[in-house]
């Protein structure tokens, strides 16, 4: 069976290559928080006389099941990713014939809980942030529906303001870092033991967002989300360091347990919501699709993701010197990962 598989995997293959020209340019899917800095790097790309790829914003998990899906021209060359691969999603690409794939890790972002310039400044704690959003919270030594409806009914500290939340929908890679640095982080050590308690995994749980209308759903649109936050100023709004560094004239970040995000903080992690950015390309595609190999060095350039290059310009955190070269050499030398 493994065999018969392996033909067919290859027939795949020279199936694609036969018939490569019905596409020479690179497409590329996937998260909305990498799409900024690829659509930068596809213009440069594209000056030098390359065919400009074509880059379309579907959220990290919608680009996964496109990119996963098989090999030739009818499937994406690359897929952007707000956090790493998950094993579900290895084992799709398998089943599916992708089996070579090149990790690329792009640099560090920092997800912001943005609000408009007009509102008062804030300073939320983990906590506190999961309590505005969780579906089910502890109280006095119980598991309840979402009671809170105002910020001041959290912690009276806080304002005495209605809480809404836009969120990113499940397929964003940015939603799965929210809930794991957030939710599941932020999730009280009862809440957790009353979940257990009840039969349930602990993270699962304390990751499900309430549904009663004070977290909205916003879709995968980074600006659109941007542009509601700046009409209402009691509104907040979480995506990537990009957003808030275009849109400073109508948005501005809280503060997460006290820190606010920048360069610096986020290089370092020492600022709390800190996470790591991918791209996935399909290894089977290069030397295939027209110009994908000088598209990676271009993407991986110091020019582009070093400390000064040019995508730092539009937010991204560069990689430490390390882990820059292992980045580096992925690309250049088309190193796959494992898939099981």
């Amino acid at each position: 069976m493994k065999t018969l598989k392996n033909i067919i995997a290859i027939i795949a293959i020279f199936s694609f290559a036969s018939y490569a020209n019905a596409r020479d340019q690179i497409k590329i899917v996937g998260s909305s928080t990498v799409y900024p800095y690829a659509t930068v790097v596809a213009e440069q790309f594209g000056k030098k006389g390359n065919k400009t790829p074509v880059i379309e914003s579907t959220g990290t998990g919608g680009g996964m099941k496109l990119f996963c899906a098989g090999i030739g021209v009818n499937h994406p060359d690359i897929t952007n990713a707000s956090r790493a691969i998950k094993t579900k999603e290895k084992a799709l690409c398998e089943k599916n014939g992708v089996k070579d794939i090149i990790e690329v890790v792009v640099g560090n972002d920092g997800i912001t809980f943005s609000h408009s310039v007009k509102a008062k400044d804030a300073d939320f704690t983990k906590e506190q942030l999961w309590r505005a959003l969780a579906a089910k919270v502890d109280v006095n030594g119980k598991l309840v529906e979402n009671p809170y409806k105002k910020w001041s009914d959290i912690d009276s500290s806080l304002p005495s303001k209605k809480i809404e939340i836009l969120i990113a929908p499940p397929t964003s890679g940015t939603r799965d870092a929210w809930n794991s640095l957030v939710m599941v982080k932020g999730c009280t050590k009862a809440a957790k033991s009353l979940h257990e308690a009840n039969g349930k995994k602990a993270k699962k749980e304390c990751a499900k967002m309430r549904e009663d209308g004070y977290a909205v759903e916003a879709g995968e649109n980074d600006t659109l989300i941007v542009q509601k936050l700046a009409a209402n100023p009691d509104a907040y709004g979480f995506f990537g360091y990009s957003y808030l560094l275009a849109n400073k004239d109508k948005i501005k970040a809280a503060a997460v347990n006290g820190v606010k995000p920048s360069l610096e903080g986020i290089q370092d992690y020492s600022y709390p919501i800190a996470r790591p950015l991918f791209f996935y390309v399909k290894k089977a595609h290069v030397g295939v699709v027209p110009g994908l190999k000088e598209f990676l060095v271009e993407f991986t350039s110091k020019k582009a993701m070093g400390s000064r290059g040019y995508l730092t310009d539009i937010g991204l955190v560069p990689l430490a010197s390390d882990k820059y070269k292992i980045t580096r050499t992925a690309a250049k030398d088309l190193v796959t990962i494992k898939l099981n």
